[in-house]
């Protein structure tokens, strides 16, 4: 045992001696190594350092280029989008166009259609009371004329002696039958129905005012006159009602159009 801590302190002494006897080689050797060891470890921290970077770069391209490749993808749909949007609305202004040029016609054939029956009307109401007037002036002539061959009076002779309708209405005018005025109503009515009445007489009639010369032939020509206005008033109203009723169903028609070509044009 005291050998063995002998031997330990001689050891010892040894290594202690050998420590304060480095050279100045071994120290270079050292400062070395350590300047080694310190760069290794430099080193590796940058490639550590590069190792990530390059790592970070790649994801960053990998994304940058899922980022490329989804925007290419996203302006291609845009383009699609914005091209499907142009032919929506050339369709549209086509559409509206239309709709506008419908609704301008729409309003034309209703302004048309108005003024027309507006004339119908005014053109109506025109002959209407001049028919009436007729008929009430035929029918007072009608009446006065009977009630004077009932008393055989000498405007009868008067009537008998004349030659033609023209001469029977001129005594009617002289005994207050009739005045001036109303012969000549009654005259152009005979006038603007007489021709209608040759056209529409078979072959070889009589026309409708034919006076043979005798009191009652002027009563049967002023009643025959008087049945004749009164047709024609019943056929002007008839033609009146008719063109009425044609008239609102266009006008109808027209405005329902018009209402729906704006609804539409409000939605294009």
């Amino acid at each position: 045992m005291k050998l063995f801590a002998a031997g330990a302190a001689v050891f010892s002494a040894a290594r202690v001696a050998s420590t304060a006897e480095v050279s100045p080689i071994q120290k270079v050797v050292q400062l070395i190594s350590d300047f080694q060891a310190k760069i290794i470890k430099e080193g590796e921290a940058a490639h550590n350092l590069f190792a990530e970077f390059s790592e970070f770069c790649e994801d960053r391209n990998r994304n940058l280029a899922h980022e490329i490749k989804n925007g290419k993808a996203e302006v291609a749909s845009l383009k699609a989008t914005i091209a499907e949007e142009d032919a929506t609305s050339a369709s549209l202004n086509a559409k509206m166009e239309d709709l506008s040029a419908s609704i301008a016609t729409d309003e034309a054939d209703l302004k048309a259609a108005t003024e027309i029956r507006t004339k119908e009307h005014k053109d109506f109401a025109a002959e209407e009371a001049e028919l009436v007037e007729t008929v009430d002036m035929l029918d007072r002539a009608v009446g006065i004329l009977e009630r004077e061959m009932a008393k055989g009076g000498a405007s009868m002779v008067q009537l008998k002696n004349a030659a033609s309708l023209s001469q029977a209405l001129s005594v009617m005018v002289d005994v207050a039958v009739m005045s001036s005025a109303d012969v000549s109503k009654l005259q152009s009515f005979i006038q603007s129905t007489q021709g209608s009445a040759e056209d529409d007489a078979e072959p070889g009639a009589p026309a409708a005012a034919v006076y043979e010369g005798h009191s009652g032939d002027i009563i049967d020509t002023l009643k025959g006159l008087q049945e004749k206005a009164e047709g024609q008033l019943d056929e002007a109203r008839k033609t009146e009602t008719n063109n009425l009723h044609t008239f609102q169903q266009l006008k109808q028609s027209l405005e329902d159009e018009i209402k729906f070509a704006n609804q539409d044009l409000e939605k294009a």
